[in-house]
């Protein structure tokens, strides 16, 4: 079956950064260079609010699980957690040295994962935005951390040719992945836990078993 144009939303002044979905389906979260966010309604006819707050572009959105926040990072440094109503309530916290690349919540919405220009990551409490450590093994930009989905491992995707797995609990580099045809844009989880798939410069996309530290598979763009 085709693909049908379901909706269609304009808002933004600018390049559009990053956008999610709420796990209900019901709102959809976008970030962008005009420093704005923007939470839209998959109801037609509703109003959408844009969130203003950010000194910089916005690169990156995402929902809690629960769908009451919305985290943001930018390239002011900081990290902001929206509440996704009308009133767009925020707190703000000074994350990072540099451009703030990505955001992932954990998938009990307790804790809060960055990544930044700064070359590290660090995780947060999502209640009262506690720092609690950071993982600065990575020798250029961090593009991209994902928590695990039983959120015991932390994958991160670097400049540096790297894709690093790191156990939560011990703070500890398990395994580096190494990417020598070019730098690592994005990297995610399977939902199993098992194997992450690493988004690259060089026109691939690879999927690692995370069990065995193998490749699994290899696709050609």
């Amino acid at each position: 079956e085709d693909p049908t144009l379901e909706r269609h939303f304009k808002g933004h002044r600018d390049a559009i950064t990053s956008v999610d979905f709420s796990l209900n389906k019901k709102q959809l979260a976008s970030g962008s260079m005009d420093s704005c966010l923007m939470i839209w309604s998959m109801k037609p006819q509703m109003r959408a609010y844009r969130f203003m707050g950010h000194k910089d572009a916005v690169m990156c959105v995402q929902f809690s699980p629960s769908g009451h926040l919305v985290a943001s990072g930018s390239r002011d440094k900081t990290v902001r957690l929206w509440v996704p109503s009308v009133k767009g309530e925020s707190t703000v916290f000074k994350a990072h040295m540099a451009t703030v690349r990505s955001v992932h919540f954990s998938s009990d919405g307790q804790s809060l994962v960055t990544a930044s220009d700064d070359k590290t990551v660090k995780v947060w409490t999502v209640h009262r935005q506690k720092f609690l450590f950071s993982l600065s093994q990575h020798i250029n930009w961090v593009r991209c951390a994902r928590f695990s989905p039983d959120g015991r491992l932390i994958v991160s995707a670097s400049d540096d040719k790297t894709v690093k797995l790191w156990d939560k609990t011990s703070r500890e580099c398990i395994h580096s992945f190494y990417e020598h045809g070019g730098f690592v844009n994005h990297v995610d989880f399977h939902p199993s836990g098992t194997c992450i798939a690493v988004a690259g410069t060089d026109n691939t996309v690879k999927v690692w078993d995370v069990r065995m530290n193998r490749l699994l598979q290899h696709y050609q763009g």
